[in-house]
């Protein structure tokens, strides 16, 4: 494989961080008073003395519990893979998928996966998968985008993804967004948040007025609405606009999102808790969704993302995917939609936490809306490791 000897794979190890947010940035939303970050690094370090990372994630909100995941990829995942050519990314995806009946599994061409196939061993799966591939990207000295078949665009338009903020504050805060990136796109949280449709009406129609006519503003609603609550909220906002609406039935009843979007004028968008092309099979068949929104934290990493960004396309569905997460998570965002032609704009997480500002050398900052796709080797990143020394929350020390 590209004339150089086996990229061994010695070590994956899982660094649970744990970052506290500052207190005048703790939204408060139907999660809850969010006071800090959780997630969890992926690093696959590699006999040549090569690491590379990822990002795995126990929940799309700020805070969770990551004792399980850590376990799931230590002790259930790694033992597959340490010894194993790290370059062979679409196999170790199947064996990590499929654990013993993976040579079953290749040998008939149908998948065999384990009975966690959507959950925790998912989403430590993807976290393994974004590491391995920047971990390749570094082994031969090209960006993941030129591994995928190379670039469609090398500026990638992202949306501002916050507003908490209530009518009479929620335009200082979008103009804050703005001044911090050049945003033209906005989103902003509705639903059982706001404690009534009146309140959540009156939100969407202060951050139109705080606008620019031709400024996008995108709606998400958690899924906490009923269909009704749903029909109603986009009767009432017709006149200001909506970009897409973004989840906003429980996810797992498919038949609301459906009825909701038969009565849509705007695009309805979810995805962010689905996992694997088989989830979205089923999102985009029941009819429920015109934006695809996939987690690579959470959905099966990048290889998986690939899958169901080409399953939407054959379905003419659009690709955003779901970004709340660290600097790593919206690094693998940016080289999908380097080289994916219908992964057309990235969510921006705007709630200031230091897992998406701080944990890079060189962060992330968006310039009129959009930001550059680094073209170095892999993910294009360095992770400071006196960050994660210091938000760490395993009691180690050092990446090994």
């Amino acid at each position: 494989m590209s004339g150089l000897p086996p990229l061994t794979i010695r070590a994956v190890r899982a660094i649970p961080l744990r970052c506290p947010l500052p207190p005048d940035r703790r939204p408060v939303s139907d999660f809850g008073r969010q006071d800090r970050f959780d997630t969890l690094l992926v690093a696959v370090t590699a006999e040549q003395g090569l690491t590379g990372f990822g990002e795995a994630k126990a929940s799309v909100g700020s805070m969770a519990d990551l004792e399980s995941l850590a376990a799931a990829v230590e002790k259930t995942l790694a033992p597959l893979l340490v010894g194993r050519d790290a370059r062979e990314i679409t196999g170790l995806w199947e064996l990590m998928y499929a654990g013993p009946r993976a040579g079953y599994a290749l040998r008939t061409g149908r998948p065999m996966p384990m009975a966690d196939r959507r959950g925790t061993r998912v989403a430590a799966l993807g976290g393994i998968d974004m590491a391995l591939w920047d971990l390749y990207g570094q082994y031969v000295g090209l960006p993941v985008f030129r591994l995928l078949g190379g670039p469609v665009r090398t500026r990638v338009p992202v949306y501002a993804s916050g507003g908490w903020a209530g009518p009479e504050r929620i335009g200082e805060e979008l103009a804050a967004y703005r001044a911090f990136g050049g945003f033209a796109a906005f989103k902003i949280r509705v639903g059982v948040m706001d404690g009534s449709l009146g309140r959540a009406v009156a939100r969407v129609a202060a951050a139109r007025d705080a606008l620019a006519p031709d400024d996008e503003l995108y709606a998400d609603a958690h899924g906490t609405m009923s269909v009704a609550e749903a029909k109603a909220f986009l009767a009432a906002t017709a006149p200001y606009r909506l970009g897409f609406f973004e989840e906003p039935t429980p996810v797992d009843d498919l038949e609301a999102l459906r009825e909701v979007r038969a009565v849509a004028a705007v695009p309805v968008a979810a995805g962010e808790s689905e996992a694997t092309r088989f989830g979205f099979r089923d999102l985009i068949l029941t009819g429920g969704v015109d934006i695809v929104q996939p987690d690579p934290a959470l959905c099966g990493g990048i290889t998986e993302t690939v899958r169901i960004a080409a399953l939407a396309g054959a379905h003419l569905r659009v690709v955003v995917p779901h970004l709340w997460g660290s600097a790593v998570l919206f690094a693998a965002g940016l080289q999908l939609a380097a080289a994916l032609p219908n992964v057309v704009r990235l969510e921006y997480p705007m709630a200031g936490h230091p897992a998406f500002h701080d944990l890079l050398e060189t962060p992330f900052v968006p310039e009129q809306g959009e930001v550059a796709v680094p073209d170095r080797p892999g993910l294009g990143i360095t992770v400071r490791e006196e960050f994660v020394e210091r938000f760490r929350t395993d009691g180690r020390r050092g990446i090994l």
